[in-house]
């Protein structure tokens, strides 16, 4: 289950790891990472059990699965191909929530006295690898709790300083870290997915396809928006697969699509909408679309 689980609210504990799994908050025993390539990361544990680790409360910098000896210490270096850390990038291209549990293992601020404690839902906001403090390869993942989860170290950070004189920015040689979080909520969906899918990640209008380490990357647009005034429905046909320029260009109107799915771009066409026989696109949410900006 990706998000929130029922009956489970954020702050709640949990005095072992098992009740945790008994109440479907992170399902396996030891694994500190739950979910797969396909389908995304469900849940981590942040107990202090890699090096590299940071945690910020709000902000959560993991070190992902793989390299360990049995005492805790890096001896090689992480892949991507590992289970968890694939789950991981998922959750990043998809924009999918992670559940957050943290363990009194952990040397963190942030970490419970005892037992563990459910913290909410964060989302990977960016991932990246590095030499590790014990000198192996390790991946590692930037988390960001959501703005709306509630979190017993919310509003904790340090106000950002003030310069002296508005019209003279001194800059710092030494700047002090300030934990501050930027929310870009992207919500993902089953028909979203079922599209990507289908054109394996290619933008159905520049052909593009975005390779980053672990996997691609594309974004599901709707051609009606969803909700008020447009109420366009959140079905396939209604969703493109698009890289992010053209996801931009076909929401601000830059890109509008005639019945034939000719695309025009400029008021000149510039090529025709690449389809899939297993996409059939909406032409009422096409004529919605086109009308709404040329009007």
């Amino acid at each position: 289950m990706i998000g929130d689980v029922p009956n489970v609210e954020a702050g709640q504990e949990f005095s072992t790891r098992r009740l945790a799994h008994e109440a479907g908050v992170h399902r396996p025993l030891q694994a500190g990472i739950c979910g797969t390539k396909r389908t995304g990361a469900e849940s981590i544990v942040v107990s202090g059990g890699y090096k590299d680790d940071e945690d910020y409360g709000d902000v959560i910098v993991y070190t992902g699965h793989g390299g360990q000896d049995g005492a805790g210490n890096q001896v090689s270096d992480q892949s991507l191909d590992d289970s968890g850390n694939a789950a991981l990038v998922t959750s990043y291209l998809e924009g999918l929530p992670v559940r957050v549990l943290r363990g009194y293992q952990s040397d963190s601020p942030y970490a419970p006295e005892a037992g563990y404690r459910y913290d909410g839902l964060y989302r990977v906001t960016r991932y990246g690898s590095k030499l590790g403090i014990d000198g192996f390869l390790v991946w590692q993942f930037r988390l960001e709790a959501y703005e709306d989860t509630p979190t017993p170290f919310s509003n904790q950070h340090p106000e950002l300083p003030t310069a002296p004189d508005a019209s003279v920015v001194p800059g710092n040689e030494t700047p002090e870290r300030v934990t501050s979080t930027v929310q870009r909520i992207v919500r993902s969906s089953a028909v979203k997915r079922q599209v990507k899918d289908w054109h394996e990640n290619r933008c159905q209008i520049c052909n593009v396809r975005i390779e980053v380490p672990g996997g691609s990357y594309s974004e599901g647009a709707h051609i009606r928006a969803l909700g008020s005034p447009h109420n366009g429905p959140d079905v396939t046909g209604n969703v493109l697969c698009l890289c992010p320029n053209c996801h931009v260009m076909l929401d601000a109107g830059a890109i509008v699509l005639e019945d034939d799915l000719t695309i025009i771009r400029g008021g000149k066409p510039v090529g025709t909408l690449r389809t899939d026989t297993r996409h059939t696109i909406d032409l009422d949410c096409v004529r919605h679309h086109r009308e709404r900006w040329r009007n």
